[in-house]
């Protein structure tokens, strides 16, 4: 109730393209949490998972039966179609104790000249 008094988990401080370095080296999850049809409209960033966001929490918990292993000891990178969903699941994925960064829109992604793949 009273969450805006709790002060934020910190964020990894990353760039973009920090962040297609990392995705290129399999050092970090990248994950896409738009519905499908965002995805079959604009594609997807390359190398990103599609998770969307109301499943983030249970494919991202190590202790649930529908635990995503690409997750396991991953900082995690996430994106949707303007920030705002994205800020969301990097909050699940901070109280599940993942270091995680809100890169914000996917039209940043393009703009950064990130890879895009069609779905």
């Amino acid at each position: 109730m009273f969450n805006f008094l709790r002060s934020a988990p910190s964020q990894p401080q990353m760039t973009l393209k920090d962040v297609m370095a990392k995705v290129a080296s399999g050092d970090i999850v990248l994950v896409d949490v738009r519905e499908k049809a965002e995805l079959l409209a604009s594609g997807t960033a390359k190398g990103a998972i599609h998770i969307p966001v109301s499943l983030i929490a249970v494919k991202a918990d190590p202790k649930g039966p529908d635990f995503d292993k690409r997750f396991k000891d991953k900082t995690v990178a996430v994106f949707c179609a303007s920030g705002g969903r994205s800020g969301m699941a990097v909050q699940a994925l901070q109280r599940l104790g993942y270091p995680a960064v809100n890169l914000g829109g996917f039209g940043a992604w393009v703009q950064a000249g990130g890879p895009v793949t069609r779905v």
